[in-house]
């Protein structure tokens, strides 16, 4: 059966994620410690122990999730365990590219926590918020967010998750004008989310020029076969693309996972798998192709679980 791994984003942490794995297996315990040596941080005492506000630091957030992610993935390896195609959620896609083979394990550390220190503290003064609209078509809430631009406040679509469901972005007082419109024009619901930054929006772009700087130092490899969906067009990676360019372009432009699920069931994917924290990823993928074989590992059971299906 067709396989894709997908990698848990930013908003699926919970404290003690990982924990288990890390107790039970050898190969979990050497990918913390080895992330823990790379980047200077206590990563499995942020993972375990938190607290909740200091795992919900965006600097600590992206690097605790991808070496979650990367440990379950390890143990999915070293039991035969493959995938077709990999794709991740924002900071997820690293994740991917490294199951993919363009980036080592240490320069994927390395670059996420420069990243996860960018996005968290080079951003605009003003106040921001993000919120989900569920049940209405994304180029309404483009419409509907544009002419709110017009007006001369700041709100974009930021995430395309699945159909029925984008992530807008934009000011506090911006994302509740949307709300408000948004409903109006015939959204099911809209939640705010527990984000603080515009990320995946133009007023990263400090954030986004840094980041360019510490990827010039990282030597990006040709890929093992596995193909990579890119998050800023729902596309796989080709050996044309400039992946530098493209990963600092990543922190502004949205993401397209919408476009993602579609690539995955022209390409005959049945069985999604995602991996680390949370249920976002498979829950958008069940909005668009119910048909789909859904898998959860964030723990030693599912990750148990999964390894008696053949």
């Amino acid at each position: 059966m067709k396989t894709a791994f997908l990698f848990t984003g930013q908003g699926s942490q919970t404290v003690g994620m990982g924990k288990d794995i890390y107790e039970k297996y050898e190969t979990a315990r050497k990918v913390f410690d080895k992330a823990s040596e790379i980047s200077g941080i206590d990563v499995k005492n942020i993972c375990f122990n938190g607290p909740e506000e200091e795992l919900n630091k965006t600097e600590n957030t992206q690097i605790a999730i991808l070496t979650t992610s990367l440990a379950l993935l390890k143990i999915l390896e070293e039991n035969g365990k493959k995938a077709e195609i990999a794709v991740g959620l924002s900071l997820g896609e690293y994740a991917a590219l490294i199951y993919g083979g363009y980036i080592t394990f240490e320069d994927g550390i390395k670059l996420i926590q420069k990243r996860g220190y960018y996005m968290g503290n080079f951003l605009p003064e003003e106040e921001y918020s993000m919120a989900a609209i569920i049940g209405l078509d994304s180029e309404k809430i483009e419409k509907i967010c544009e002419e709110i631009r017009q007006d001369g406040k700041f709100v974009v679509p930021a995430n395309y998750n699945c159909k029925v469901q984008t992530v807008i972005s934009g000011t506090s007082e911006a994302i509740d004008i949307a709300i408000e419109k948004l409903k109006e024009a015939g959204a099911k619901r809209a939640i705010k989310l527990k984000t603080s930054g515009p990320f995946h929006t133009e007023k990263l772009k400090q954030a986004s020029t840094l980041f360019a700087k510490e990827l010039e130092k990282v030597q990006f490899q040709k890929g093992n076969g596995i193909k990579v969906i890119k998050n800023i067009d729902g596309k796989f990676y080709t050996d044309q693309d400039n992946i530098k360019e493209i990963l600092a372009k990543h922190i502004i432009s949205p993401v397209k996972f919408a476009q993602a699920i579609q690539l995955m069931k022209n390409e005959g994917i049945e069985r999604f798998v995602e991996i680390g924290p949370g249920k976002a990823l498979t829950g958008f993928i069940k909005k668009d192709y119910p048909e789909a074989e859904l898998y959860n590992i964030n723990n030693v059971e599912s990750l148990e679980n999964y390894l008696k299906i053949d």
